[in-house]
């Protein structure tokens, strides 16, 4: 059986919680490489298919209607945009990949930018992979589990859209996603599953992000790699 989602302990729910509710500002948008910001703080990145829901999910997280851009086209995000979470944590909104409404060139640019972030930026700590839950692990995304894995990466998949789905399909959702999920060495075991629409997942998601800056805060380390 997949594992269901376990009830994170109280403070680590309000340490989410906490750490979402404060304040939450947009730092750049990088077109290219070279527009990438100084790497300061440890950078948690969205990534999954145009129409998986990212920008949806990182407003529901984090309480902001408007924070990233959600549109009714998928394939909107062109650049890697940049949100500074409580002076802690960098949320990093990536463009949507498997789109095919754009050119072969315009789809390569995004292709290769993409690439280019997720294996060479020192400061990014984790992926946040995301998986409709209503088309379950695609083959696109199974092509980009594969490249964090060679990355060394770690990610975590999480289903979006829940609302959407009946209770046995998304069952049998999280069977199949936690089956590949463990054929991959660098992804989480455990997967969450959220719907934006709902809430439902948000303070778990919440709860396991924020623990990813508390060794910084709590210890003054720079190392990000516990």
């Amino acid at each position: 059986m997949a594992e269901q989602n376990t009830p994170e302990t109280k403070d680590a729910l309000e340490e989410g919680r906490l750490l979402f509710a404060g304040p939450c500002d947009f730092v750049c948008s990088a077109p290219n490489r070279d527009a990438l910001p100084d790497a300061k703080l440890p950078e948690i990145a969205f990534a999954g298919r145009s129409n998986a829901g990212k920008s949806s999910l990182l407003n529901a997280l984090t309480g902001r209607n408007k924070l990233a851009r959600v549109a009714n086209t998928p394939g909107r995000t062109r650049a890697i945009n940049f949100f500074r979470l409580g002076g802690t944590l960098m949320l990093v909104d990536l463009p949507g990949y498997g789109y095919a409404r754009v050119s072969k060139t315009e789809s390569a640019n995004w292709n290769a930018l993409i690439l280019a972030y997720l294996c060479g930026r020192s400061s990014l700590y984790r992926v946040v992979l995301l998986i409709d839950s209503r088309r379950g692990v695609m083959k696109s995304d199974r092509e980009v589990m594969e490249l964090l894995d060679k990355a060394a990466v770690s990610y975590h998949l999480v289903l979006t859209k829940t609302d959407k789905v009946k209770p046995g399909a998304l069952a049998a959702t999280m069977e199949q996603t936690d089956t590949e999920a463990r054929r991959h060495p660098a992804a989480h075991p455990k997967i969450i599953a959220t719907s934006a629409v709902t809430g439902a997942g948000l303070s778990a998601l919440r709860a396991q992000l924020a623990a990813l800056a508390a060794p910084r805060e709590k210890s003054g380390s720079h190392s990000w790699n516990a």
